[in-house]
This record gives structure tokens, sequence and C-alpha cells, in this order.
């Protein structure tokens, strides 16, 4: 099932998790919508910039520490994806319970590894 994934973090740098991310979601038939701090492409998408009002977010995945999620907390529940991945060194608390108290899923998952084995 292809499942509509925003990756935020995302980084034009071959080095950085956020990357591999994106290529492997393309790589699996995931629709995949990406916001960073540099413009930039990977695999044929584009990353954004700007906090966009995307529609139908399956999946958010997170590539920023705790201190730089802060400011995407009202656009993360604008959004209202069905779920919201942790990838490691990303989890998060607070966020987590305004996830909970807004009827939002969240995994403390990689999304490398969930891919990999098939339980994206």
């Amino acid at each position: 099932m292809r499942k509509k994934t925003l990756v935020l973090g995302a980084s034009i740098n071959p080095g950085r998790y956020s990357f591999r991310a994106i290529q492997q979601l393309v790589a699996h038939g995931h629709p995949v919508l990406a916001i960073g701090n540099k413009e930039g492409e990977i695999g044929g998408v584009k990353i954004s910039t700007e906090k966009m009002m995307f529609k139908d977010i399956d999946t958010l995945t997170l590539y920023l520490n705790k201190k730089n999620q802060e400011s995407f907390y009202d656009y993360i529940l604008a959004l209202n994806p069905k779920r919201v991945l942790f990838n490691p060194g990303t989890e998060n608390k607070e966020l987590q319970k305004l996830l909970t108290k807004n009827n939002i899923a969240f995994e403390e998952a990689c999304t490398l590894v969930l891919l990999s084995t098939g339980q994206y």
C-alpha cells in the first residue's frame, strides 16, 4: 500500500539519513514530499523550505532534533497526518503528548528499517 509521506528535515547531503529515506521511499513506490532548510532535489522529490499545507499525509517522518521540532508543532498538528515517525535521535515526549491529545498515532522507529523489513 502506497503511503503519502512527508520527510521533515530533508537534506540534499547524501550522508544524511533523510536523504537515504527519500531514496528508499521513492524506490518502494511511496509518494514523497520533503521539507528542509535548503532547497534541492533527491530522486525527483523537490525539497521545499516552506511549511506547505499538504493534504492527505499518511506518514510524517521526522529528521529534526527535539529543539528544531518546536517551531513545527502547530504545522504538524495542522497537517493531521495519520502517523508520525520519530527516527533515532528525534524522540520528543512533548510533541508525542501533543500528538496523543490530537489523536495522531506515532512510533519511535527508523524509517529505513521499517522499509527494509516490509513493516512500513
